[in-house]
């Protein structure tokens, strides 16, 4: 398998797991409405830790074009790779929000809220404050990105264990910061998703709010998971 097609599937199994959970807890008819936000936590860490068991050795499982290009910037990655693992990553995000709103079209229809509805697909901040919007997704992934390449600081880690700690992180973060901004720290779980709703024939879906969308969750996660290596490297 190519790491390519790994990232593409993984990314895939990520949003599938990931919007699926927001979609059932959060629509009208639903089985798990009101489950709550924890459920959604909890979930969206489990949401990475599938995937990356399964194709961890193949692409070493990013999913995320904020950890790609951070981790050709330390020099783990070729320049070359990152087009095509992003482009992957993109499609793959597309195809598993394409799979939710299939999944659940019942219940987009059974809801009314165009709020809720996007919700389900990407993320959008509680208070919109543009420079602590992007301040808190690049925190947020940065936290990521340095825990991440701080696990290499664990001695004698084996590599099922390392993606317990990675699920582990990811839960922290959603946690501590989730409420700011729904935490994409991760450009591919918030556009892929993004341009499905915008291009899905979603009942009552109204904008997709691209003018967030292009800015926040996507220069936050890049800046930070950039500091985050460059930070890394220095210290150790």
């Amino acid at each position: 398998m190519t790491p390519y097609i790994a990232e593409f599937v993984g990314t895939m199994m990520l949003i599938l797991l990931g919007d699926g959970v927001v979609a059932n807890v959060t629509l009208n008819k639903s089985g798990m409405k009101g489950a709550g936000s924890i459920q959604i936590t909890f979930a969206w860490g489990l949401a990475v830790l599938v995937p990356a068991f399964i194709f961890g050795a193949a692409s070493g499982a990013h999913f995320n074009p904020a950890l790609t290009i951070a981790l050709a910037v330390d020099g783990s990655l070729a320049w070359s790779m990152v087009p095509g693992y992003i482009i992957a990553q993109m499609a793959g995000a597309f195809l598993g929000a394409c799979l939710v709103f299939i999944l659940f079209k019942e219940q987009f229809d059974a809801t009314e809220d165009a709020g809720t509805k996007l919700g389900v697909f990407s993320t959008g901040p509680s208070v919109p404050n543009l420079p602590l919007n992007i301040l808190s997704e690049t925190v947020g992934t940065f936290v990521l990105v340095f825990a991440i390449k701080g696990l290499a600081q664990v001695p004698d880690l084996a590599d099922g264990t390392g993606k317990f700690l990675v699920f582990a992180i990811i839960v922290s973060v959603g946690m501590s910061l989730g409420g700011l901004t729904g935490y994409a720290i991760n450009p591919a779980r918030d556009l892929g998703p993004r341009l499905a709703h915008a291009v899905l024939p979603i009942k009552g879906k109204g904008s997709s709010n691209f003018g967030y969308g292009l800015v926040v969750p996507i220069i936050g996660p890049i800046i930070g998971a950039i500091v985050a290596v460059l930070l890394y490297g220095a210290i150790f």
